[in-house]
């Protein structure tokens, strides 16, 4: 089932709250029905089947202690669930964001 719009702006409502200076900070592509997550020009995470799942950097493993780790399709590695309580903390949402940028990586140079 993929992921509906709906849920994809809320999301993107609560990471971003009012708009920054220049853009949003978190915006998102859609790929095959689901949307993947970017800041800072950085893939963080992604909302597949309605459940915000981000990278399982030890910054986000220590902020979310004891969450489950899903798979966001079949064949690809886990990555941590955000529960929908955490997703209506906008500062908290912030302050994941803030301490897993730094650890996850800057994407790969495209060969020409």
């Amino acid at each position: 089932m993929p992921s509906s719009e709906k849920f994809r702006d809320h999301v993107l409502e609560q990471f971003n709250g009012e708009l920054l200076e220049g853009g949003f900070r978190v915006t998102t592509r859609k790929m095959m029905g689901e949307y993947i997550l970017y800041a800072d020009g950085k893939i963080f995470g992604g909302i597949y089947d309605d459940r915000l799942l981000v990278k399982p950097v030890p910054a986000a493993v220590a902020m979310l202690p004891g969450a489950k780790k899903q798979l966001p399709y079949e064949g690809a590695k886990p990555m941590l669930r955000v529960t929908n309580d955490q997703i209506e903390d906008s500062e908290f949402l912030a302050k994941l964001l803030d301490a897993m940028l730094p650890e996850v990586p800057a994407p790969k140079a495209k060969k020409k």
